[in-house]
């Protein structure tokens, strides 16, 4: 199940006895206006959190719980932490599903006597946040929002999802059975949905994602479209594309109101509303993304051992994203995808090129998200210094696609702004070395503005002012270890030891006794302190004042500097793609319209790369058309390789449509609209499901959702249930994919029922293909090639001996094995296994009598009068098991 958290819910009542603190008073005031939410309100160097908050925080943190006391009122539970270690505690919490929001103080605490000013600036949920040590370098982080439509005439479900990292905001309306692929292709971190739709959260259970209910007007038409057209300064939405898009409205409107709540209305980076057409994309559900491993192996954390963990060599984390994008995303649109294998394959002819582009592109860093922290008055000194740097690789890439001929990668040339003027304002503003923070000061280069360099100075020589200063009143008292020193407290001040207080002038005046000193001021000291300290404020002031109005000028060409991060993405995946080509020696597909799949020597793009060294991988041949062979029947040993058979080919297929070259010798591709995959087995406990349910679950969802144009994968189905069931099913589930037209996709069968080798001489489009295996010496070798005709053996017992498993259990099981294979077992016989008791096939607890006998004579009877001729193999199958079962009872 989801996390669900109600962001609209009604405070919790709490008692505002007259006894509470002040400071207690304006906690529970600003909590009010932040319901479930956890609230880190800052006092000091600490962020502190109170009452309920302070438990689970203390909870969630492994920090110590205790209690402030709160006047007359009863003391409060209190949790809190430094400042300092927001960016370790802030990522646990919202990791943890909460959101949290952060109270400043908005005034120095000592310029007031009063409660120093207090109000929430930022809001961080899993979909909401800026912060580093929130985000992924190489993947969005979305908040999606869903509006269902409430007439029986409708079934269509409105699908915004917003990046506020980037700014990308995307909007569509799918038919509602598609959302669960939806939100699995998007994988957004936090969901809204409206809080009186009681279903809205049920429809949404089978994500990871947070679920955040809002109240229902939120997502009313009207209030929707009017933040849109506010927000992006238009008087309707015409321009963008999506204004017939009553749902979609609905739903992006929702995540607006909701980015604007959470980040105080600071969100101007986002700048664009895209149409998301879904009929552009290949749809892949949750099982295809899993059992084709595309971004994440089934057997361990992170990317390594799946497809993106071999396609990417981007050098930018935007790069990285938007590949990403592109393997959960393929193309359907053959012009589309004619167009980036075209430009692919003008950089895998170009070896320069690319090594040029492999320095370039990996000076320039997340260009995208550095624009929005510019524009969101976010960015550090360092950062702007990298927007810089960035920009400033331009030229130099666009210099080495000037001879490139083709038109996707001319089109990145000349859409790429190099912002010059941007780049040289940046560099005389910025010192060289710069600080993490502003506010430590160095932050604007030496020459830049007059007056600050005046005032620097000032610091500089107040300096060896008090170096003069300290060596003439050692001098004038002759007390040589007399020395000036600071603190917060007192200032500047002379410190004698109690040594030479004797020797005290009077005209110093005593501010501090220590236990081995004295500290003391003076009327020219404190004059001087005055200076030096208005000149270092007026210096840090004037240099927050003056990076301001560079962050400021910046953002003004916040729309420029993402059009640049959008295009260098472009590029840096089309780079990738040509650099994993040439070094894996990928050939580039054809792709067309056709139901055909024709490929030559395919390989697995992702086993091929973990084979040992110095072994090769075995290519094989895969072709499939509805017209001709629909449906390919594979049986082989275990272990032979089926299942990378099968795999091999969605891979390839996907990756031909993502814009990449495939591992193949040649391919044609006749454009696929969804993958399906129905591989290995497990169970879903937590739904109460077995792996024999679930397996029959997904095998519905393709059943339903496939088209002829679709690519169809089965491994082992029916394998969950006893050999008689899962045979009879898979021989009918082989008959409807062929007989039934609106689902007679191109099919890969893998199975260890042989028995569906007979379908082959029955159905028209049905090929049996068996992957080879040698025997040789008692022991099987398996070749992994895949060849025309059926297996009629599983060896699975050669594989048991594979596994390890002790000598004296493999020989006993190939002595039962034989005699089960050569004994022909009827009611009331033993067989003899040799070497252990002789097993009856009848009941061990039944005396047998004449009414055992009678049974077993009614049982022959049947079996002489069964028409063979007129059975098909289910049907025979079945009836044996039937006459199996009365057997026994006799």
């Amino acid at each position: 199940m989801p996390l669900q958290l109600d962001m609209m819910e009604p405070a919790e009542t709490t008692q505002r006895a007259s006894g509470h603190t002040p400071l207690m008073r304006q906690y529970f005031r600003i909590k009010e206006r932040h319901p479930g939410a956890i609230l880190l309100f800052r006092m000091g160097d600490f962020y502190e959190t109170f009452d309920t908050d302070a438990v689970k925080v203390s909870q969630l943190l492994g920090i110590t719980l205790t209690r402030r006391s709160n006047g007359k009122a009863a003391d409060v539970p209190l949790a809190g932490f430094p400042h300092h270690a927001l960016d370790t505690y802030l990522p646990r919490l919202v990791r943890a599903g909460e959101r949290v929001a952060i109270c400043e103080q908005l005034e120095d605490p000592s310029k007031t006597k009063k409660i120093v000013k207090r109000d929430v600036i930022e809001v961080v949920t899993p979909g909401v946040s800026f912060r580093d040590q929130l985000l992924e370098p190489n993947q969005s982080n979305y908040l999606a929002s869903v509006c269902w439509s409430r007439r029986k005439d409708r079934n269509d479900v409105g699908f915004a999802f917003v990046d506020i990292s980037t700014g990308e905001f995307g909007v569509t309306e799918v038919p509602a059975e598609q959302l669960s692929e939806m939100i699995e292709s998007i994988s957004p971190s936090e969901i809204l949905v409206e809080k009186s739709f009681s279903a809205s959260v049920e429809m949404v259970r089978n994500t990871e994602a947070l679920v955040t209910t809002v109240d229902d007007w939120v997502l009313s038409f009207d209030y929707a479209y009017e933040v849109l057209v506010e927000h992006f300064g238009t008087h309707s939405l015409k321009g963008f594309g999506v204004d017939d898009l009553e749902l979609g409205i609905r739903a992006a409107g929702a995540a607006l109101h909701y980015l604007g709540e959470t980040q105080k209305g600071a969100v101007p980076h986002i700048r664009h509303l895209s149409r998301y057409s879904s009929q552009d994309y290949m749809l892949l559900d949750p099982q295809t993304r899993r059992n084709l491993e595309l971004v994440a192996s089934m057997y361990g954390p992170g990317s390594e051992g799946s497809l993106i963990g071999i396609l990417d060599r981007t050098q930018t984390p935007m790069g990285a994203r938007l590949l990403r994008k592109w393997i959960l995303r393929p193309l359907t649109d053959v012009s589309h995808i004619t167009e980036r294998l075209d430009a692919v394959d003008a950089l895998y002819e170009r070896e320069k090129v690319r090594s040029g582009l492999h320095i370039e592109l990996a000076s320039v860093g997340d260009l995208e998200r550095l624009a929005v922290r510019a524009s969101t008055g976010r960015a550090s000194p360092r950062e702007l210094s990298e927007v810089a740097r960035a920009l400033a690789r331009i030229p130099a890439v666009t210099s080495l696609l000037n001879d490139v001929n083709n038109d996707a990668i001319a089109e990145i040339c000349g859409s790429l702004d190099p912002c010059s003027d941007l780049v040289e304002h940046i560099a005389e503003v910025l010192a060289e070395d710069l600080p993490a923070s502003a506010a430590d000061g160095g932050v604007i280069r030496v020459g830049h503005n007059a007056e600050l360099d005046e005032l620097r100075e000032m610091a500089r020589s107040s300096k060896e002012w008090l170096a003069r200063l300290q060596a003439r009143e050692a001098t004038r008292t002759g007390i040589t270890s007399l020395k000036i020193g600071f603190n917060r407290v007192f200032g500047y001040y002379l410190e004698i030891t109690n040594t030479h207080k004797d020797k005290v002038p009077d005209d110093y005046i005593r501010k501090q006794t220590l236990v081995n000193a004295e500290r003391y001021i003076t009327p020219e000291l404190k004059e001087y302190e005055e200076r030096i300290l208005t000149a270092e404020e007026r210096t840090l002031a004037l240099e927050t004042e003056l990076f301001s109005q560079l962050r400021s000028h910046v953002a003004g060409h916040t729309e420029v500097l993402q059009r640049n991060a959008q295009l260098l993405a472009r590029l840096d995946c089309l780079f990738s793609l040509a650099e994993v080509a040439r070094q894996n020696q990928y050939a580039k597909p054809e792709i067309d319209d056709s139901l055909a799949l024709d490929i030559c020597e395919g390989r697995h793009p992702v086993v091929e790369q973990l084979l040992p060294l110095g072994e090769p991988f075995i290519p094989n041949d895969t072709f499939a058309d509805p017209g001709t062979e629909q449906i390919l029947v594979i049986t082989g040993p275990n272990m032979a390789g089926k299942s990378v058979a099968l795999r091999q080919v969605g891979l390839i297929v996907l990756m031909a449509q993502v814009g990449s070259f495939v591992p193949a010798k040649s391919a044609k591709i006749g454009v696929v609209d969804r993958i399906f995959t129905r591989v290995g087995a497990s169970d879903n406990l937590a739904a109460g499901e077995s792996t024999f349910l679930v397996e029959m679950n997904e095998t519905a969802n393709i059943l339903n959702n496939a088209t002829r144009r679709s690519l169809i994968l089965l491994d082992e189905v029916g394998r969950g249930t006893s050999t008689f069931d899962g045979l009879s099913i898979a021989w009918a589930l082989v008959e409807y994919l062929h007989e039934h037209e609106h689902v007679a996709a191109r099919t890969l069968f893998a199975t260890h029922y042989h028995e569906l080798n007979e379908l082959a001489d029955k159905l028209d489009r049905v090929r049996n293909y068996r992957v080879q295996v040698k025997e040789h010496d008692g022991k099987v070798i398996f070749l992994r090639k895949l060849v025309a005709g059926g297996a009629d053996h599983s060896y699975g017992i050669e594989v048991a001996r594979m596994a390890g498993l002790p000598a004296e259990l493999i020989r006993r099981a190939r002595s039962i094995l034989q005699t089960l294979e050569s004994q022909h077992l009827r009611p009331g016989t033993k067989v003899e296994l040799g070497g252990t008791d002789a097993v009856d096939s009848r009941d061990q607890d039944e005396d047998p009598r004449s009414e055992s006998d009678r049974r077993s004579t009614e049982i022959a009877d049947e079996v002489r009068s069964v028409d063979l001729d007129r059975m098909t193999p289910v049907e025979a199958l079945m009836k044996l098991a039937d006459l199996r079962d009365r057997a026994r009872q006799s």
